[in-house]
């Protein structure tokens, strides 16, 4: 009998009996070509991501022959995250705490504000414009003397380590459940009308849950998680090589659609953009150090950051190792964002999207300055806001922006702008902007392109109905893109 039909004989016997089946085998570590043709048929990449029992098989194979609601509640036991890492969208009501912030941007879940002490603190009530999450055990946003009792490396030291047992099936499965999700982001990636992104998130909102669900679970499952999106030899392995296995056809058309996607915008990465007329497999060799992370992030900006696909993401932050190299590859991708945000039908559901993203990494002066010395963070912010604005500059003697256009208008250059006030609140970032000559000339060339803007001029022939509104425009670049970075730097010269 082969593997393949020893697989379709073990499905036949139901779910649990399945799961309890592939538990046994993972537990003692043997390499069983049955366990991968169970998840080939579970998995299959031609039946829709939405189909409610392939999801429900997931939960109990993971659960590896628990109910999932018991597995749920036994992984919870070994939850030692020093972070509580809620994540809201918006319209959510957080708490701020001016007393014990270092960062102007943290925020509590009621939670952890009412679990902490914070009488007699300068604290307010407010509600969430762009969504956020909660930093209660996070010392590099907030002093530990506003941590909740259930949050700080104080409060987790005797929780116990899972064993290894209860997440070995999670270790195999998690990233088939990835590459299950970018097989159904990359099938869905060129449009044929105008909703085809949405509908195809519509469709993706069950499987999403499922994901979300577990990173729920805390910080036992989130490592697993972790390994899986930031492994490059298992994402290689799964989702770039087409050379055997299953579905191999249907394979090679999803890493084409991938490439397309990827070179059809500019500068997303030079190894990749830059390839001219090679071939679609000399492309997928550049991949070999890329990620499953990797291609979720590109996808999340190619689908103008989609809320559950967001909220997934960010649930996984209390990882620190997924929180550095999400940072890292959300900075290698940020060029593309102002495209993005230039040419969105909704760009203010897209700005409130990004910062939702942004702030909970830039906030971190530690990770800031981290990303400003190794990958350059303030250069490509400052890059990507003199992108947009030459893209609108007006042609003359004294070349300035157009504050008629829609994206003086709808403010689309405020998630980069608000980015670069963040970093900038960061003593150690500031300094190594006003180090940076090169930089300061760029950003003096950007606030150039203000000068001479919405020039009023006296119509003398016929009466003027209606007057321009573009005023607001200007005066609002004014404040948000040249006078809130400027105030920012001065702050960190003033003389103790």
């Amino acid at each position: 009998m082969s593997a393949a039909e020893a697989a379709d004989v073990l499905i036949k016997k139901g779910k649990r009996a399945t799961a309890a089946y592939i538990q046994g085998v993972c537990t003692s570590q043997c390499n069983s070509d049955i366990t991968n043709e169970v998840f080939d048929s579970i998995l299959n990449p031609l039946v829709p991501i939405n189909d409610w029992d392939s999801i429900d098989w997931c939960k109990w194979l993971l659960a590896g022959g628990r109910t999932p609601e018991d597995y749920t509640q036994t992984v919870q036991r070994y939850d030692n995250a020093t972070t509580c890492g809620l994540v809201w969208t918006a319209n959510f009501v957080a708490y701020r705490c001016r007393t014990c912030g270092i960062s102007p941007c943290m925020s509590l879940c009621s939670e952890c504000f009412q679990r902490g002490d914070h009488k007699g603190h300068d604290f307010n009530m407010f509600r969430s414009q762009a969504g956020g999450a909660c930093d209660c055990g996070d010392k590099s946003v907030m002093k530990e003397s506003g941590f909740c009792q259930r949050h700080g490396l104080q409060n987790q030291r005797n929780k116990p380590e899972a064993p290894p047992d209860l997440l070995c099936v999670a270790e195999l499965l998690m990233p088939r459940l990835f590459l299950r999700l970018v097989q159904h982001l990359r099938e869905n990636s060129e449009p044929a009308f105008v909703d085809t992104h949405h509908t195809a998130m519509h469709f993706a909102d069950g499987y999403l849950s499922l994901l979300q669900s577990h990173s729920e679970m805390g910080a036992a499952m989130r490592t697993v998680m972790t390994r899986a999106l930031i492994n490059p030899q298992i994402y290689y392995m799964l989702a770039v090589e087409c050379e055997s296995g299953n579905h191999l056809q249907y394979r090679r058309e999803s890493l084409s659609q991938y490439l397309n996607a990827r070179n059809s915008l500019e500068s997303i990465s030079e190894d990749i953009s830059n390839r001219d007329d090679r071939t679609a497999w000399y492309a997928a060799e550049q991949l070999k150090n890329s990620s499953f992370l990797d291609e979720l992030v590109f996808w999340t900006i190619k689908y103008e950051f989609p809320q559950k696909l967001v909220c997934l993401l960010l649930n996984m932050m209390p990882d620190l190792t997924y929180k550095e190299s999400f940072t890292k590859i959300f900075v290698k991708h940020y060029g593309l964002i102002s495209k993005m945000l230039s040419k969105s039908k909704d760009s203010e559901t897209l700005s409130n999207r990004v910062v939702h993203v942004s702030v909970q990494l830039f906030s971190n002066e530690d990770l800031a300055y981290q990303m400003t010395k190794d990958y350059d963070l303030l250069q490509i912010m400052v890059d990507s806001l003199s992108c947009m604005m030459l893209s609108i500059s007006q042609k003359s003697t004294l070349q300035f922006v157009d504050c008629g256009h829609h994206i003086m208008k709808e403010h689309c250059y405020w998630p980069l702008v608000s980015d670069l006030n963040n970093v900038l609140t960061h003593a150690a970032v500031a300094y190594e902007f006003l180090s940076d000559s090169n930089l300061l000339n760029q950003w003096f060339k950007f606030l150039s392109l203000f000068q001479g803007m919405n020039v009023n001029q006296r119509e003398l022939k016929t009466h003027v109905e209606f007057e321009s509104n573009t005023y607001y425009a200007a005066f609002s670049a004014e404040l948000e893109a040249s006078a809130t970075p400027m105030w920012a730097l001065i702050s960190h010269l003033k003389s103790p």
